[in-house]
């Protein structure tokens, strides 16, 4: 019996020899290194909750400007789509004309703004089909309808009525002079009509020395007056000095 139990202990003995060698070396560090990792991983885990809680901060933000601003610019849109509407009708008289909102060109993309305008005695709407000055026209109508919705201090046209005939020059001229008082335009402009609106002319011409000179003049009230009144009685056009280059406010 003792031989027996002699045998069986080599035996399990044996077995439990080739289980170590199989686990391999033992790491005397094992116990520290796995208090170390256990610190690091809850470490991580706080932090991926705290960026959890930042990403549904940011989320909350991001609709609330989504809302904000698809608030401000359909009441923007409304304002502009309605002063458009006037604009088009003092500058192509009998004419009709709207802003629609369409869908965007590409996917996921906002709407966009498509502009109709349809001057009298004509049966187009799209811009393609109108003419330069016409074109011209409809972009003047939709700036004052901005200057009506959302006025800024100031507003700079370079050559904005360049294409326009003088029938359209004064009708672009009385716009300015109606709404100058909200805000003031800054013109670069070759057009005697429009220069005769300004309150100051600006103008770039070669000096004896062959050097470019910055001129000015101020016009007064009474002449700001008296050129207001001939326009509305219909007078002619006035001399102009030729400059290499204008400016008009």
């Amino acid at each position: 019996a003792d031989e027996a139990e002699t045998a069986a202990l080599r035996d399990g003995l044996a077995r439990l020899e080739r289980r170590r060698e199989r686990i391999g070396p033992v790491n005397p560090l094992a116990e520290a290194e796995c208090a170390e990792l256990g610190e690091r991983a809850a470490f991580l885990r706080e932090q991926r909750r705290d960026l959890e809680r930042s990403l549904e901060e940011l989320r909350g933000l991001i609709r609330e400007l989504t809302e904000r601003i698809d608030l401000e610019f359909s009441e923007t849109f409304a304002a502009v789509q309605e002063q458009f509407s006037h604009m088009v009708g003092v500058l192509f008289p009998g004419g009709r004309g709207r802003l629609l909102l369409v869908a965007g060109d590409e996917e996921g993309a906002g709407p966009g703004v498509a502009v109709e305008v349809k001057p009298a005695k004509k049966l187009g709407k799209k811009l393609q089909l109108l003419s330069g000055g016409e074109r011209a026209l409809v972009a003047i109508a939709f700036l004052m309808a901005l200057v009506l919705a959302r006025p800024c201090p100031f507003y700079i046209l370079d050559e904005i009525e360049a294409a326009l005939d003088d029938v359209n020059i004064s009708r672009f001229v009385s716009l300015l002079r109606d709404y100058r008082d909200r805000t003031q335009f800054v013109l670069i402009t070759h057009q005697k009509r429009t220069m005769e609106a300004a309150d100051v002319l600006y103008g770039v011409t070669m000096g004896s020395d062959g050097a470019s000179q910055v001129v000015s003049a101020r016009m007064t009230e009474e002449e700001i007056d008296r050129e207001e009144r001939e326009a509305g009685a219909g007078g002619g056009d006035k001399a102009a000095e030729d400059t290499t280059d204008d400016g008009a406010r």
